[in-house]
């Protein structure tokens, strides 16, 4: 059931809007946010200029629908985890779904890390903040020893540094992330085990 980046293109292929959103951030990651223009992403798609207008206005438009569109599996799961006891088995669940989550994203999780500057400008930079926090709260159980709680925060924190370290460690993509999360998931582990005298 892995999400591999080819799968995520071929499901979102078929749309011009989501062809629109491709082809920019496409072109973000070649030549940079800024010094990409409309006219630029218009004739990559091979449809004028005002095509590309019809679905989107401006760069930043793009940007914040593509954010919309495929952080909508976070936003999901912290609604989900907002309802679930803060059990180990739940603390798991949370962690496999968001590795999911980031390995259908991938490409505009490398946009935001290689443009911090512009994504602090857009108002992605605080939505994303927003989120980040949203899945503190549903991961760390609010009784827990401090250290227990960071455990659980750093966890989070090891699925965005293998997405974007691992590239270099030997494997195919899917099993770079299933390594990852193996560490993810023993980390939330510990935390619970160390909070519930090792259950």
């Amino acid at each position: 059931m892995g999400v591999t980046m080819d799968g995520t293109k071929q499901q979102r292929r078929g749309n011009t809007r989501q062809r629109i959103q491709d082809v920019a951030l496409e072109l973000f990651a070649e030549q940079g946010y800024e010094k990409t223009s409309l006219r630029e992403i218009a004739e990559r798609l091979d449809v004028t200029k005002a095509a590309l207008y019809y679905h989107f206005k401006t760069k930043e438009e793009i940007i914040v629908s593509l954010f919309e569109d495929l952080t909508k599996p976070i936003g999901d799961l912290i609604e989900w985890g907002r309802h679930q006891p803060h059990t180990l088995e739940t603390k798991q669940e949370i962690v496999r779904r968001y590795s999911l989550a980031l390995a259908g994203a991938e490409p505009l999780f490398r946009f935001m890390q290689e443009n911090q500057a512009t994504v602090r400008e857009l108002r992605i930079g605080e939505t994303f903040k927003d989120r980040m926090r949203g899945l503190r709260d549903i991961i760390i159980d609010p009784e827990a020893q401090l250290a227990d709680q960071v455990r659980c925060i750093s966890a989070l924190f090891t699925l965005h540094a293998g997405m974007f370290m691992m590239q270099d460690l030997e494997g195919d993509f899917e099993k770079r992330r299933e390594a990852v999360l193996e560490v993810a998931v023993d980390l939330v582990t510990q935390a619970h085990g160390s909070t519930h005298g090792g259950a």
